[in-house]
């Protein structure tokens, strides 16, 4: 008995493979500094509970339509209108259990065996699995520092051949903290319309953004780019939701009616528990999320310049979403605690069990000189932490 091909050309999460040592560790009463986190580590808004509890007591236990309630779905339409300038109608949403769980819907519901999706590098772990799975082929497209870890104009025009079919962006972006300019996501939108190509926009950290920078989604641009984008959100990680599980997508009808095709013979649909809180939050008061965004400005602003007095490292300034993207090429293929590191994931490892200091290895988001440090976690965590890097790096690099 095999097992299908599809799954052994999936590659493990790096991410969840160090945030599992790291809980056994502290399962042994090991102090460890976490940085891996990659959500926010405040609760979710009391009103939010609240209207969770309300739903059981009053029995809203049953299934609800598979594209999600009616209620959700005009106030997902209320949001994307109010803040992202952009006009839906309740027929051009789904909502799912996670935005991960939407981009997979997505990607199923438009690609065929072979289909390409660029892919710009760094990336989020999971999107080139999610693309494999679904039948396509992810196409990495390397972007640097220099060009603040976006794809230009002339990158995607390069990578274009007559199989694309999608354009995955991430703005802000996990891992690098980048947010793409209206410019920039003008000249981008050009190029999809001219080649008649899908454009996939991972917006989940939309609110998490700073120095007065504001995100601008790709589908508010034209009714043309409106309609050849998904947008993806969800609210995980602006109402501290992770658990809840909640994500959505906004497209034309015909894109959203075969993801609901899709998700009615997985899921069926959200829970209807989750979707009664969701509710709440976007029609909610949205303080919890102002004084959230302040609080990780303050822990961004700390790590930033932490990290770049540090001599072997150097980082860019995230203008959004709560991580730092750490160059470690000084490091690499030097010898460190007696042992020679050749990759990211090597460091990540040595770090984890000899410093007692999780980091993500850059490996899990196509480039290898790099890790990735989360601030969604205490001031105290991060001050700590970071004093415990440095000793360590200062003590031991050879």
């Amino acid at each position: 008995m095999s097992i299908s091909d599809r799954v052994y050309k999936i590659n493990p999460s790096l991410t969840l493979a160090i945030d599992n040592r790291l809980k056994q560790m502290i399962a042994q009463g090991i102090k460890v500094y976490g940085f891996g986190a990659g959500e926010p580590d405040f609760d979710t808004p009391e009103y939010i509970k609240e209207a969770a509890i309300e739903a059981i007591n009053i029995g809203f236990t049953r299934y609800t339509a598979a594209q999600g309630t009616m209620e959700l779905r005009k106030a997902i339409c209320d949001k994307l209108e109010r803040e992202n300038g952009i006009k839906y109608n309740p027929d051009e949403i789904i909502v799912s259990s996670g935005a991960k769980h939407s981009l997979t819907n997505a990607f199923a519901a438009i690609l065929n065996p072979g289909d390409e999706v660029i892919v710009p590098v760094p990336y989020w772990v999971s999107y080139t699995e999610i693309i494999k799975l679904n039948g396509g082929i992810p196409v990495l497209v390397k972007t640097n520092q220099e060009q603040n870890y976006k794809i230009t104009k002339e990158d995607m025009e390069e990578a274009i051949t007559p199989k694309t079919k999608a354009i995955l962006l991430n703005t802000p972006s996990n891992p690098t903290g980048i947010v793409y300019s209206k410019k920039e996501l003008e000249d981008i939108a050009e190029l999809a319309l001219k080649h008649n190509i899908y454009i996939v926009s991972d917006e989940i950290y939309e609110r998490i953004t700073y120095d007065g920078i504001e995100h601008v989604s790709i589908a508010s641009i034209s009714e043309e780019v409106r309609d050849i984008t998904i947008l993806i959100n969800g609210m995980s990680k602006t109402y501290a939701m992770t658990g809840w599980r909640l994500g959505y997508a906004a497209s034309n009808e015909r894109v959203i009616k075969a993801m609901s095709s899709v998700q009615s013979h997985a899921v069926s649909h959200p829970s209807s528990i989750t979707q009664y809180a969701a509710t709440a939050a976007l029609n909610g008061p949205q303080d919890d999320v102002k004084n959230m965004v302040k609080e990780f400005e303050k822990r961004r602003n700390y790590m930033y310049e932490k990290i770049n007095s540090i001599k072997l490292l150097k980082c860019k300034k995230p203008q959004g979403a709560f991580y730092i993207y750490v160059d470690i090429s000084k490091i690499i293929n030097h010898e460190l605690d007696g042992k020679i590191i050749n990759t990211s994931t090597d460091l990540a490892l040595v770090l984890l069990e000899k410093a007692k200091v999780a980091v993500i290895p850059g490996a899990a988001f196509g480039t290898d000189n790099y890790i990735r440090l989360s601030f969604a976690t205490s001031m105290d965590t991060i001050m700590e932490g970071l004093d415990t890097l440095e000793n360590f790096l200062s003590k031991n690099f050879v």
